[in-house]
């Protein structure tokens, strides 16, 4: 029995505002405009005033109103600030979707990577209990604080997706491999607890340490995992159809293309252009175009690659 992917709904708004428009842009230091000024990112869409469940909860909607049934199970990939402290996100999508019967629940801290955790999740648990059938997964992404300028990582946009793994689903999830690096767990924090909500900014404790320590980690668990996903499915990086990796920054597609030997699709680039990062959503989003401008066969291997600042890396092989 394999599983694979049933169906994807990505939800996007209609806003585009340029980076240079972003209230933030004239408060920015000279290395922080430089950096806005060549991420690769020149719009960024924007939903206003609404909370990243009550995206994901549409998202859910809608993808279930085109393929009808009730999903066994949620995984829900927490955003960045919860809605509220004590409560439930996964429990309010749960009832703002209207599945009574779909078990929610949650993977966390995780950054880009979860939703690739959270599939190859999907996988384990319909492996698990043949009674299983399917399992929705969803999110959605809004900034955390009140800036999109995200330095030294990115620049935010908004979204949400939905999708649900499924058995004879395809593409087809052939081989997976995950880590993460605790040491750099509080490289990036929002001090919530002393600061007003309209005043949340984003830290980093070390700008040198996320360009430079962590892309070389980043390099050698990549390389490492790329080997290890493509071993355990008997192939070689000429198998490879296409690659697709979260929109970060323009530099970062180059960067993984010389360390790692592969080219990365191009719907990576275009995504990070219009639209901006949209966290867990990118490699969702990227692979949702890739399947519909076709050009794949039946057979085609698919790479997908993912990494986060907390530190956490995934490598996905899918089969057309």
């Amino acid at each position: 029995m394999t599983i694979g992917i049933g169906a994807i709904h990505c939800l996007l708004p209609d806003q585009r505002v340029p980076v240079t428009s972003l209230p933030e842009v004239s408060g920015l230091t000279e290395r922080e405009l430089e950096f806005a000024e060549k991420a690769g990112v020149r719009t960024v869409g924007l939903f206003e005033g609404v909370e990243p469940t009550e995206l994901a909860a549409r998202a859910c909607r809608e993808l279930l109103a085109a393929h009808p049934g009730e999903p066994d199970m949620m995984v829900h990939i927490a955003s960045r600030a919860p809605d509220v402290l004590i409560g439930s996100d996964a429990c309010h999508i749960q009832h703002a979707a209207q599945l009574p019967g779909t078990f929610p629940l949650t993977v966390d801290g995780l950054g880009c990577a979860g939703s690739s955790v959270a599939w190859a999740l999907a996988r384990d648990l319909l492996l698990a209990d043949p009674s299983r059938d399917s399992v929705l997964i969803t999110y959605g992404s809004r900034p955390t604080g009140v800036d999109r300028v995200r330095f030294p990582v990115t620049v935010i946009g908004d979204g949400a997706f939905a999708m649900t793994m499924v058995r004879g689903g395809r593409p087809v999830l052939k081989a997976h491999r995950q880590e993460a690096d605790g040491s750099f767990h509080d490289l990036f924090k929002v001090d919530y607890k002393r600061t007003p909500y309209d005043r949340w900014r984003e830290e980093c404790s070390s700008a040198d340490r996320y360009s430079f320590e962590l892309a070389m980690h980043s390099r050698t668990r990549l390389g490492k995992l790329v080997d290890e996903v493509l071993s355990d499915a008997g192939l070689t990086k000429d198998d490879v159809t296409a690659t697709l990796m979260q929109n970060v920054t323009a530099s970062a597609y180059q960067f993984y293309e010389r360390t790692l030997g592969l080219p990365v699709h191009r719907v990576c680039g275009v995504h990070l252009a219009e639209l901006g990062h949209l966290g867990a959503m990118d490699v969702v989003l990227n692979m949702d175009r890739l399947l519909a401008v076709g050009g794949l066969e039946r057979g085609d291997h698919v790479l997908v690659l993912s990494n986060s600042p907390v530190a956490a890396w995934t490598v996905t092989l899918w089969e057309v």
